[in-house]
């Protein structure tokens, strides 16, 4: 099969499109033929180096941590799923290819509602915006100021703090701001002077603070009303741990991941597409999401050129 991979950490141009061994799943895993997957701000920084809590990346190593495809065979014990099932999943690397294992257990069921790409979108975003809001404790009175609010986690976690009966105030760039006032956010523009206008926009202050941009928001979200223990960030860990905030975090379920797809089969979240791209061009898609103010997701397909 053919992979997207790197053989040695640094920028977007150390990946190479390889062939390498269709794997086998284990115990309790399925293989999956990938049609879609995903590409997260955590892909770009285990390209670069860094290893999740917990692993260490062995070289040559394929990021990806979600995917959304068609089961082809299960492992030894696996169970749940049967050949041609359509699922999406997640897992901790190996997303960016034509051929993925999981366990069994970190699959859900595609809504036929759902296209590929979607759903190969959904799980890292979604998972990680539900998990912040939930740790936050977001919901009914709320008013959430929500920094990279268009992004892949911001344009989930706005649509899931408003379903949950949240205000929100979503700073990003002016060309998204649009698409947050459609998701039912009200935009306020980065640069000098963000405090002010979040203040103009929310006159009674803000009662919790998702960061999910960096790059000194956090600092800028201190004085706007918020309990700190009610600021976090899923991206700027060192500033957290200057200012005595939260760093946000959890496990992904597919119980959680359940939850998302049945919001999106009700009519209850839109998932945005930025681009869709081939596996030749994942260089592109890592330059574009370090970068930053992507709308919405990219996505992975798993032909080799388009």
């Amino acid at each position: 099969m053919l992979a997207s991979l790197f053989r040695t950490p640094g920028g977007p141009e150390v990946l190479e499109l390889a062939e390498v061994p269709v794997p086998v799943p284990g115990p309790g895993e399925v293989l999956v033929r990938v049609l879609a997957a995903g590409v997260q701000p955590a892909d770009a920084a285990v390209r670069r180096g860094w290893s999740p809590p917990g692993t260490t990346v062995e070289l040559p190593a394929i990021p990806g941590n979600e995917f959304a495809g068609v089961v082809e065979r299960l492992g030894p014990g696996s169970h749940g799923w049967s050949p041609g099932d359509e699922v999406l999943g997640f897992r901790l690397l190996g997303g960016h290819a034509q051929y993925v294992t999981a366990p069994a257990d970190q699959l859900v069921a595609k809504p036929a509602t759902m296209s590929w790409a979607e759903a190969g979108s959904l799980s890292a975003s979604g998972q990680t915006a539900h998990v912040a809001l939930t740790e936050l404790g977001v919901g009914p009175g709320d008013t959430l100021l929500l920094h990279g609010a268009s992004g892949g986690v911001g344009t989930v976690a706005v649509q899931l703090a408003r379903h949950w009966g949240a205000t929100v105030i979503g700073v990003a760039s002016a060309p998204n701001h649009d698409h947050l006032r459609a998701l039912g956010a009200t935009p306020v523009a980065y640069g000098p002077g963000l405090a002010d206008r979040i203040r103009a926009a929310a006159p009674t202050g803000v009662t919790a603070v998702l960061d999910a941009a960096g790059h000194g928001s956090l600092d800028a979200s201190l004085d706007l009303g918020a309990p700190l223990d009610r600021i976090g960030t899923i991206v700027d860990y060192p500033a957290a741990l200057r200012l005595g905030l939260r760093t946000l975090r959890g496990p992904r379920t597919a119980t959680r991941l359940a939850e998302l797809t049945d919001l999106h089969t009700a009519g209850a979240l839109h998932l945005t597409i930025a681009a869709t791209l081939p596996l030749s061009r994942a260089p592109e898609a890592h330059h574009l999401v370090e970068a930053g103010h992507t709308r919405g997701k990219l996505v992975l397909t798993p032909w080799p050129t388009g």
